[in-house]
């Protein structure tokens, strides 16, 4: 008995008869006799374990050594017991004698593989810049180092409840797909005391965590939070198969273990802020280069805009002074007297009138232009009929024709009754005129053929249901456009070449008015020329206002064929 730190006498139901530990005191562990269980604070870890133990020697008579654990106050002892039978004479031994000799808390870490096994878990942990790699690679170290089953949680920021990540050894996780509160009282829960204290907690049962442990695992817990910067980003849960042995050298063990994955993890966030940063940074950089794309792209545009404008207005200034120079001097001449005789006085008036119809007209261009860029062109749309609308341009342009001596021919489409548009007729005739005055003026020599083709196929216009189209398509012979200046035809204020205006005449804003009036009753205008010199065509579509009966070509008879 010399030397032995706890000497006691139990029975077989494990009542002690007689109890000496030398630092009771120091625990406030007092010994009264009279109490039928004096000390239950003082008991075995596993208390089921060490019963069939005592149990064993007392009917073997045989002593047994062994190490076991006792708690008390919270705490865990481990002693190195020796437990023997008292034998009495002519009796079965009814009770056992417990020598003990308290051990340093440190028998797994005095091991020095485990020691050695330490720094290959944490370059395995800091292997990794994945986040669900270090969690996993943390659990399975911890339990492999450990020998025990290990859980990894994930602690956001100000989270209220900490999500399973990783589990070592892999079991079936269906069980585990749930978060552990961290709310409970540090009474209750070991979870929010490592996640307080920044230090290893070791419980011998937690409510909050013994529905993630098997029966067998229930000798207790220890949890540990992994920290960055002393701030908590994660806990490890180890549940040992003996817990009470554990002692600062395990925990100092599992604590550098922690640090090095708090620190892995602390890492890996900064480097995914950086990350996330550095995307956010590069949207925001080519945002701010795709807006000073377009404004460069829209100061270009306004730009080329006001030098288009400014062309035109140089450009209209020279066509209006033109007829007005012309009309203010033929007057001049009748006002001074400089006419010989009435019939030249007449001719001058006459080219008076002319220049005043060419002003006229293009004033009228520049209003409409004016009306269409300003969205106020509104157009009434009614039945025409295409005989009377083809007829009319017929009697303006034909003479033009013959006096440039060009043919002018005129094709309309095959059908029993009229064929009646939906449109506007001022604004359709204005479309005619200016598209057949354009063919003429740029064609020297050769024809003019205006076709008209019926297109089946209902359109809406305006809200209204129109059973088809009729394609009206302008050919000339003449100059042409070559393919890479045809699409500046259509542009207000843009003129193909300057050269062929001011040869020519015209402000360049017939095709665009032309285009706007015939979009505005529904149709489609498109211009074709296989380059300069080669000609060109323009063709519009406007809507029919009813389906015309077609004509349909009589089929030979077949003795016809074999003549």
């Amino acid at each position: 008995m010399t030397g032995a730190d706890l000497v006691f006498t139990q029975t077989a139901s494990g009542q002690y008869l007689s109890f000496y530990w030398r630092e009771a005191a120091r625990y406030g562990l007092g010994w009264q006799p009279s109490s039928a269980h004096p000390i239950q604070a003082f008991t075995p870890v596993d208390l089921p374990s060490y019963l069939e133990k005592l149990r064993g020697v007392l009917e073997t008579g045989a002593p047994a050594q062994f190490e076991t654990a006792f708690s008390h106050a919270n705490q865990r002892f481990v002693f190195a017991l020796t437990l023997s039978p008292v034998i009495l004479p002519s009796e079965s031994a009814r009770l056992a004698l417990a020598l003990g000799w308290l051990r340093p808390a440190n028998r797994l870490g005095a091991a020095p593989e485990l020691r050695s096994r330490v720094a290959p878990v944490i370059r395995e942990i800091r292997s990794s810049l994945d986040l669900s790699q270090i969690w996993q690679q943390t659990a399975r170290g911890v339990a492999e180092l450990f020998n025990s089953r290990c859980l990894v949680c994930d602690y956001p920021a100000n989270a209220e409840s900490l999500p399973v990540v990783a589990y070592a050894p892999l079991p079936d996780l269906t069980h585990l797909d749930r978060d552990l509160p961290i709310s409970l009282p540090v009474s209750a829960s070991c979870v929010s005391a490592a996640l307080g204290s920044l230090d290893p907690v070791i419980t011998l049962n937690d409510i909050a965590l013994d529905d993630l442990a098997t029966p067998a695992e229930l000798t207790g817990v220890v949890a540990v939070a992994t920290r960055y910067e002393q701030q908590p980003n994660g806990l490890i849960l180890l549940y040992p198969i003996e817990v009470a042995v554990w002692g600062e050298s395990e925990q100092r063990l599992l604590q550098q273990l922690a640090d090095q994955a708090g620190n892995a993890i602390g890492h890996t966030l900064l480097l995914e802020a950086s990350r996330m940063l550095v995307s956010d940074l590069e949207q925001v950089n080519d945002s701010l280069m795709q807006q000073q794309s377009d404004l460069e792209e829209a100061r270009q545009q306004a730009e080329a805009a006001s030098r288009l404008k400014s062309d035109f207005l140089a450009n209209t200034s020279h066509e209006l002074r033109t007829p007005l120079n012309g009309m203010l001097g033929f007057l001049k001449l009748i006002l001074d007297g400089m006419v010989d005789d009435p019939e030249e006085q007449m001719q001058f008036i006459d080219e008076s009138y002319r220049s005043a119809r060419h002003l006229l007209e293009l004033i009228n261009d520049i209003l409409d232009i004016a009306k269409i860029e300003a969205g106020k062109m509104q157009l009434e749309l009614n039945p025409i009929e295409l005989d009377d609308l083809l007829g009319a341009v017929e009697n303006f342009t034909r003479p033009q024709a013959q006096q440039k001596q060009l043919g002018f021919e005129i094709r309309t489409p095959d059908t029993r009754d009229k064929v009646i548009l939906h449109g506007n007729y001022q604004r359709l005739l204005q479309v005619m005129l200016n598209l057949v005055g354009n063919a003429i003026k740029f064609t020297h020599e050769g024809s003019i053929t205006i076709s008209a083709e019926v297109i089946p196929g209902k359109v809406v216009v305006q809200e209204e249901e129109k059973p088809g189209t009729v394609k009206i398509s302008v050919a000339d012979t003449g100059i042409g456009v070559s393919l890479e200046k045809q699409d500046k035809l259509f542009q207000t204020f843009s003129q193909v070449d300057g050269s062929h205006t001011r040869q020519y005449g015209g402000t360049g804003l017939g095709l665009a008015i032309s285009q706007k009036l015939v979009e505005a009753m529904g149709g489609v205008v498109n211009f074709f020329s296989m380059g300069e010199g080669l000609g060109s065509t323009v063709t519009f579509t406007v809507p029919l206002h009813q389906d015309p009966v077609m004509v349909t070509a009589l089929m030979p008879h077949p003795v016809d064929l074999l003549l």
